[in-house]
C-alpha cells in the first residue's frame, strides 16, 4: 500500500514538469465559413476580409458562396440593418485592418497562387462551380425564394426605419465618432506597421530583432609588407652583348635614351646591341720628303 501511495505521489509531482516541457500546440487555423451569414460576417470585417485572396484553398469555397443566389438575398437583408454597417466601419479603426492588407507583402501568398495555377484540381473546382446545373436551377427559382420575399417585405417594416432613426444613439456609433480623437487608434496602427507578423510569416525571421544574428567574422591576419623586388639582370657573357630583360621597366626607359657617348668597353648596355658610331676619317698620307 505504501508503495502504491509513493508511486502516486511521484506521478503527481512529475506531471506538471512533463506538461511544461511539452511543445505548445500551434494556433488553430481560422475555420472556413459554411453559410452565407458567416461569409458576410467575414467579408464585412476589415480585419479578415482579404483571406479569400491570400489562399486558393479559401478562394474556392468563397467563390462557391458568392455565386449562390442565397448569398445576395442574405446580403440585402443585412444591408437594411444599421448595426451591420456600424460593425464594418468600426473594424476599419482596428490595427488588424492594416495587418490584413500588409500581409500581401508575404511572398508565400504568391507562391500559393503560382502552385494553384499549375494544379488541375484548382481549375476543376472552379469550373465545376460555374457549370453546376443545380446552381443554375437555384438562380432560376430565386424569385420564389422566401428570403427574397422577406427582403421585399422588410421595406414595409416600420421597425427597420426605427432602427435607422435610433442608430446615432447606438454605442457603436459613439465608438466610431470618438475613434478619430482616440490616440490608441493611431498607436495601434503604428504598432501594427512595425510588427513583423503583419507582413506574413516569411518576414518574421528577417525583421524580428535578434531572430537572425549575423555570425561574427574572424579577424583577418595583417597583410605582410610587400617590398619591391630588385630587377634581375642576367650577367653578360664575356665578349658578347648583354641580354635585354623584357620585364625590367628600367631597361625599356633606358632603351629610349640616346647616350651622349659610346660607353666604355666592358660596361653593360641597356640596349642589347651597341649603338653605331661614325667611322673616323682615314689618316692623311705623310708628305714626301723634300729632295
Amino acid at each position: 500500500m505504501k508503495l502504491k501511495s509513493l508511486a502516486a505521489a511521484l506521478l503527481v509531482c512529475a506531471a506538471p514538469a512533463a506538461f511544461a516541457q511539452a511543445p505548445a500546440a500551434p494556433a488553430p487555423a481560422k475555420a472556413v465559413p459554411q453559410t452565407p451569414e458567416a461569409w458576410l460576417a467575414r467579408m464585412t470585417d476589415m480585419t479578415q476580409n482579404m483571406s479569400a485572396y491570400k489562399d486558393p484553398k479559401v478562394f474556392v469555397p468563397w467563390m462557391n458562396a458568392v455565386t449562390e443566389p442565397g448569398f445576395y438575398t442574405t446580403m440585402g437583408n443585412q444591408m437594411m440593418d444599421p448595426g451591420n454597417w456600424l460593425n464594418m466601419m468600426n473594424s476599419m479603426t482596428q490595427p488588424g485592418a492594416y495587418s490584413n492588407v500588409a500581409a500581401f507583402a508575404d511572398p508565400n501568398v504568391y507562391m500559393k497562387w503560382l502552385a494553384a495555377g499549375l494544379d488541375p484540381n484548382f481549375y476543376t473546382a472552379v469550373l465545376t462551380q460555374l457549370s453546376d446545373p443545380g446552381k443554375m436551377m437555384r438562380w432560376a427559382m430565386s424569385p420564389l425564394d422566401p428570403k427574397v420575399m422577406s427582403m421585399a417585405m422588410n421595406t414595409l417594416n416600420p421597425n427597420m426605419y426605427m432602427k435607422w432613426m435610433m442608430s446615432p444613439l447606438d454605442p457603436r456609433s459613439m465608438q466610431l465618432m470618438m475613434a478619430p480623437i482616440n490616440p490608441n487608434m493611431y498607436m495601434g496602427m503604428m504598432g501594427a506597421s512595425m510588427n513583423p507578423g503583419s507582413y506574413g510569416d516569411m518576414w518574421k525571421g528577417f525583421m524580428t530583432p535578434g531572430a537572425m544574428a549575423m555570425p561574427t567574422l574572424p579577424t583577418l591576419p595583417a597583410m605582410p609588407t610587400m617590398t619591391a623586388p630588385t630587377a634581375w639582370t642576367a650577367p653578360a657573357a664575356a665578349g658578347a652583348a648583354p641580354t635585354f630583360n623584357f620585364f625590367d621597366p628600367n631597361a625599356w626607359t633606358q632603351m629610349l635614351q640616346v647616350p651622349a657617348a659610346q660607353p666604355a668597353a666592358g660596361q653593360p648596355f641597356a640596349f642589347p646591341f651597341p649603338l653605331p658610331t661614325v667611322p673616323a676619317a682615314p689618316a692623311a698620307a705623310p708628305a714626301a720628303a723634300a729632295k
